[in-house]
């Protein structure tokens, strides 16, 4: 992965206490690193919060308790009533589906987020972005002319086209093959890097938080069980993965 400098001060500060269904989600941490895994079995509430960082989900409930900054920037403060909407956080998110609108082309999905930016600037950052993911031939096709691999590339590409101040990734790689997710995670982390942008992906990948080298968030029933090193967090983990391929 490109090396980054880790700021001065948190990227994301979180303070929350909201309940999900029957889930009681209470989250407090700052993330410092410009990779950071989030870890943990299905059901942990690791999807819950990223929509509420992305402000696709807004606590309601009359115990909530809750405050996101990011870079500083308040997101959300329930005792001061401040909620800044989806659109105006800079937070590019990618889910497991990739929700290309289908009746615009690939690189209509792309530009899509570009409000405000001019037709030459907005063709140049386009470009820019299939470069990026080597999907220049998909340019003129529309979403169903797509494999899935190819719609989670161009779903990257229109995340990433606005220039977002943080990246929240929902295992969007699920069933690629490992060879693409290889390339696309360099390409990736490189651009991220380049930028200073962080990122929260989730993953049930042990390996790939060995290989990343990220900082590793282990989320268990609402609750961060655990937050540092993969080497660290995972150390336990990793060995009982490694006795079960032995037995």
């Amino acid at each position: 992965m490109t090396e980054s400098i880790r700021p001065a001060e948190p990227y994301i500060q979180i303070a929350m206490e909201h309940r999900v269904g029957n889930l009681l989600l209470s989250v407090c941490c700052e993330l410092n690193a410009p990779w950071t895994i989030l870890f943990g079995p299905s059901g942990a509430g690791k999807t819950s919060l990223l929509r509420l960082l992305g402000g696709l989900s807004k606590p309601l409930h009359a115990g909530s308790r809750g405050r996101v900054t990011l870079r500083g920037r308040t997101l959300m403060d329930l005792a001061e009533g401040v909620w800044i909407q989806p659109a105006e956080r800079r937070i590019g998110f990618v889910t497991q589906r990739p929700a290309l609108f289908p009746h615009m082309d690939a690189a209509a999905n792309i530009a899509f987020g570009l409000h405000g930016v001019s037709g030459g600037a907005r063709r140049q950052r386009v470009a820019e972005m299939l470069n990026l993911f080597a999907i220049e031939p998909l340019a003129g096709r529309r979403p169903g002319a797509l494999s899935g691999g190819e719609k989670q590339r161009v779903a990257l590409a229109r995340a990433l086209a606005p220039g977002p101040q943080l990246l929240l990734l929902d295992e969007p790689f699920t069933g690629l093959d490992a060879a693409l997710k290889e390339s696309i995670l360099e390409n990736l982390t490189r651009w991220l890097g380049e930028r200073n942008v962080p990122a929260l992906y989730v993953s049930h990948d042990v390996a790939e938080a060995f290989q990343t080298g990220a900082d590793v968030l282990v989320m268990r029933e609402g609750r961060i069980e655990a937050h540092g090193a993969a080497r660290v967090v995972l150390a336990a983990e990793r060995e009982r993965l490694l006795h079960h391929l032995k037995d």
